[in-house]
């Protein structure tokens, strides 16, 4: 096992024990943090969830169950910035393939890491990045 990056649909799903997430995911997500492993989560991530959360496309409660997570130093979950490094790597994600910035941030992240993303997205599973479903 090793770490990984999760989509932002993937952390939610994954904190809220959803059936979206699939049970290949949930699974390495679960063994990623048994095995002392970091799962990765871009604070673009957060401040999507913060976005859907305010226009009401997301509960409050997800939004809190992430922030706790990400603050509680036994979830595994480690939120990473975006950063120079990570805004000059953009265009290996692109855009006419996943035109969603935060998206192309997400998997930026996964890619800079060189670890597998976490997603059900279908633009970004069509480029390189390892992809784990």
């Amino acid at each position: 096992m090793t770490s990984l990056v999760l989509d932002t649909h993937s952390v939610i799903w994954y904190l809220n024990n959803s059936p979206r997430l699939s049970i290949t995911a949930r699974q390495a997500i679960r063994s990623a943090i048994e095995n002392g492993f970091p799962v990765y989560v871009s604070a673009i991530s957060i401040a999507k969830v913060v976005y859907l959360a305010e226009k009401g496309r997301l509960a409050r409660e997800d939004l809190e169950a992430l922030l706790i997570a990400i603050h509680r130093s036994d979830s595994g979950l480690v939120a990473l910035p975006f950063d120079m490094a990570l805004a000059e790597m953009l265009p290996k994600v692109p855009r006419d393939i996943v035109p969603d910035m935060p998206d192309r941030i997400i998997a930026v992240t996964a890619l800079a890491l060189n670890l597998p993303l976490v997603t059900i997205d279908s633009r970004i599973t069509k480029t390189s990045i390892p992809i784990l479903w």
